[in-house]
């Protein structure tokens, strides 16, 4: 063969396997069936395995975001400064806080000042901390395995600390309790204890391979078997390689955390279920609400549907996975890495038809990236500055100076104007998907009437008669405070009749709201047989049976859910309340005092306090603590009662 021909040659054989490879993505099959591993019985291995044949990508995925997402609370660990600046005051609550290293581990110091005396102090371990650094670090209280947020953050852009994410509008202080929602998307799997809201029996340290590429059992068992594929012709079916998916699926495994909103779960599943090559829909449904302004403003983790919403996307196949290497760390990668996807698309002609002058385009480096997809804040984290992932022509007005002086009153009104729910994990909601949507929105960010309105339309729709629709009824009668029609919807329903804990609770709330105790502790019992981990239910039997004067009952109720937990002010402060009707005034009052320690202003546990001063004969005591209440509510009428 001649050179030349030879050349032609390898030239022909070139573009032969360039077209092979580019048809094989085409034609791959990505049903979800035909991995093997995604099968239930399917265990993970843990990224020291997977390290074990591929630790060159697990040196560069431990820098990542998602490989540094969840880790101890060391000094290693902390992105935060310390000391004398270190301190938070949140005005709204009066409580002033201050993160501190004491013998290398971290704590966070509540306090609150009377002039220059110290009236109250709390110190709360901090076991681990979230976030990689890139925008913030928020803290994690381990209470024997009761998990909740620390009530500050430390926010890396500014080098700040400021209270956590919403704690500024309501300061939950200590207990704000993290279920499996939140630490599934910002950590790997943990072990969860089964009829809980936040009790884990282990915690791993960061997300891991198989949170992307599923469980790994099968795969580690063919390679070490000798049976390996040519993945550059065949697709390995034992794992999941998310190259090999179709867009779609692609995608869904992206937004099983970058697609944050109210996110509800298919009957039956929960938040470890999902696994990649899942369509994210089979497992969960996730909403967001739509405004006017939807367009300008957003939450943080919602990277996924903002690249939705933008013409590159709905004009081309590209996934996330098209600008985006999970293995390395955005923060180590080059400007240019972002922007070579866009000349992909974007001709050089096309870029030079680019609107910015081409002096102030050098001074940026022709940087795509920085105009098209500008750092924006967020509506839900302070302090931050994160990328924008529609991807536009107009810079955000996020981005922009505040242009409230530039429009009237009117038509700042209609910026925010609510359009309605929509559904992001399939094309066509159901009725009941939808009533399920307004609901979770009422719980969880929006407590208004035309809410739960929504919710009551879509349910009107939804007319099969079964356990969910049913159980969608109770939360919505609940969210609305109507026991009565609770009441009327679940005669029939006998406690042993049913089988979730939430539906059980709600009915046997709405007896205890209406007076029928009997009636409620059935139900009461149904739901905490269901989930004894769920303290506050443990705590509301304990009231029932408080009412229905099973001292002895309560007590042990009570005592199960300090030893679960000893930090709760409502267990501390009904037990002292069953001592008191015993008699035993002395272990009545150190109840009371240990839960007022906990929450200086519990003002139920302040008034059986000072009403137990009151009987005896301790008046000046009582009468100090009846005024405490008095500042704390003005309309407290136990108080005002007594101090007349």
């Amino acid at each position: 063969m001649s050179y030349s021909r030879k050349i032609v040659y390898l030239l022909l054989l070139g573009i032969a396997m360039t077209l092979v490879f580019c048809q094989r993505d085409a034609v791959v099959e990505t049903n979800a069936n035909t991995y093997q591993n995604l099968q239930d019985s399917v265990a993970y291995m843990g990224m020291q395995t997977c390290r074990s044949c591929h630790n060159n990508i697990h040196q560069t995925f431990i820098e990542t975001g998602m490989g540094q997402s969840f880790d101890h609370a060391t000094q290693q660990k902390t992105a935060a400064t310390y000391g004398a600046h270190a301190v938070v005051y949140d005005k709204k609550s009066n409580f002033y806080y201050q993160p501190f290293f004491r013998d290398s581990i971290l704590y966070v110091m509540e306090y609150r000042l009377e002039g220059k005396d110290t009236i109250h102090k709390r110190i709360e371990k901090i076991s681990y901390i979230v976030g990689s650094g890139h925008h913030t670090n928020s803290h994690i209280i381990d209470e024997n395995g009761y998990i909740f947020q620390a009530p500050i953050t430390f926010y890396t852009q500014e080098k700040k600390w400021d209270m956590a994410p919403g704690f500024e509008k309501d300061n939950l202080r200590f207990e704000r309790f993290l279920t499996t929602e939140c630490i599934t998307c910002h950590n790997h799997f943990p072990t969860f204890v089964e009829g809980s809201l936040n009790k884990f029996e282990s915690m791993p340290s960061g997300i891991e391979c198989e949170r992307c590429h599923g469980p790994g059992e099968i795969h580690v068992h063919e390679k070490l078997a000798g049976n390996n594929i040519d993945t550059s012709q065949y697709i390995d079916y034992s794992i999941v390689n998310p190259t090999d998916l179709s867009r779609e699926l692609q995608m869904d495994l992206c937004q099983r955390c970058h697609l944050q909103g109210l996110a509800v779960l298919e009957e039956g599943k929960t938040f470890f279920d999902f696994k990649p090559g899942m369509e994210l829909s089979s497992i969960m449904n996730v909403f967001l609400p739509r405004y006017t302004d939807s367009h300008e403003k957003f939450i943080m983790a919602s990277q996924a549907d903002r690249l939705r919403l933008s013409k590159c996307y709905t004009q081309s196949e590209m996934t996330c996975l098209t600008c985006h290497n999970p293995h390395h760390s955005v923060r180590k990668s080059e400007k240019n890495d972002f922007n070579k996807p866009c000349m992909s698309c974007h001709t050089t002609k096309k870029v030079n038809e680019c609107s910015v002058p081409l002096a102030e385009r050098a001074q940026n480096n022709n940087n795509c990236v920085s105009c098209h997809m500008p750092p924006s804040g967020s509506t839900d984290i302070p302090h931050i500055n994160i990328t924008d992932h529609y991807i536009s022509k107009v810079t955000s007005v996020n981005t922009s100076k505040n242009t409230s002086d530039k429009i009237n009153t009117k038509e700042k009104n209609s910026i925010a104007r609510f359009l309605g729910l929509k559904i992001l994990t399939k094309e066509k909601a159901t009725s009941l998907d939808m009533a399920r949507g307004y609901i979770a929105m009422y719980d969880k960010s929006v407590e208004a009437d035309a809410i739960l309105d929504s919710a009551h339309y879509y349910l009107i729709q939804a007319n099969s008669i079964n356990d969910l629709t049913f159980k969608t009824w109770i939360h919505y009668y609940f969210a609305k405070k109507d026991f009565n029609s609770i009441i009327q919807k679940s005669k029939g329903a006998s406690a042993a009749s049913i089988q979730d804990g939430w539906t059980a609770y709600r009915i046997g709330e709405a007896y205890l709201k209406n007076g029928d105790s009997n009636k409620a502790l059935p139900y009461h019992k149904k739901a905490t047989s269901l989930m004894p981990f769920n303290l506050d239910f443990q705590e509301k039997l304990g009231i029932t049976q408080v009412y229905l004067q099973q001292l002895k009952a309560a007590q042990e109720t009570f005592n199960f859910v300090l030893k679960e937990n000893s930090k709760r002010p409502i267990a501390l402060c009904n037990l002292g309340f069953t001592k008191a009707l015993e008699g035993d005034f002395k272990i009545a009052e150190k109840y009371y005092n240990q839960a007022i320690q906990l929450d200086p202003d519990y003002e139920q546990a302040l008034v059986n306090k000072a009403a137990l001063l009151r009987h005896l004969k301790r008046e000046n005591e009582s009468n100090q603590l009846f005024k405490r209440v008095l500042k704390i509510n003005p309309n407290n009428e136990q108080a005002r009662q007594f101090l007349k």
